[in-house]
């Protein structure tokens, strides 16, 4: 294979202003949102020459979030807890805390963001 499999994720928001600010906490990063005639998208920084995939929140009728059903998505983290740490004052809720995988696998950990989603963190430490 010359790439990795998973180009671009699409995080469902009811609410951009809330989710951005969110996610701008938790990750300490910006968030650029771009109104595409009526599909409201904040596209996370994307460095062209680093590996892993990049994506966006996305607002509309057609995207639902839910904390039960969908893909799950990993972000890459030094150490889980520091992100987990910035969950609950950001409006998140922690449902798995740092978790050894095993095998050399590191460790997870799972959230529920300020819209209803969950979402995963892997770290090797």
């Amino acid at each position: 294979m010359e790439y990795n499999p998973i180009g671009w994720f699409e995080i469902p928001v009811t609410d951009m202003d809330r989710a951005k600010t969110f996610y701008e906490s938790v990750f300490e990063l910006s968030i650029s949102v771009h109104d595409l005639g009526g599909l409201i998208m904040g596209w996370f920084p994307h460095a062209e020459d680093k590996p892993g995939a990049s994506g966006s929140l996305v607002q509309h009728e057609m995207y639902t979030p839910s904390v039960t059903d969908g893909p799950l998505i990993y972000f890459s983290s030094v150490d889980v807890n520091v992100e987990l740490g910035r969950v609950a004052g950001a409006g998140g809720e922690i449902l798995k805390p740092k978790t050894e995988i095993g095998d050399g696998h590191g460790f997870m950990a799972l959230f529920k963001d300020s819209e209803g989603n969950r979402i995963a963190l892997h770290s090797r430490a």
